[in-house]
């Protein structure tokens, strides 16, 4: 039987590369992980999507 780890939201947010995924974990609200598994394309419309929005609050 496989151990059981306990599912928290602390730690930082990590970014690793899997073959040609890109692998975003964010920890959350509440304990556990959010996982994306983005594309180069998608990463970059994230990144620019993210940018125009802290452009805009930094402002």
């Amino acid at each position: 039987m496989a151990a059981m780890k306990p599912r928290t939201g602390e730690g930082p947010m990590e970014v690793t590369k899997e073959g040609r995924s890109l692998i975003l974990r964010v920890p959350i609200d509440g304990g556990g992980r959010l996982v994306l598994e983005l594309n180069a394309e998608e990463a970059s419309n994230l990144r620019d999507c993210l940018l125009g929005v802290t452009d805009t609050v930094a402002s």
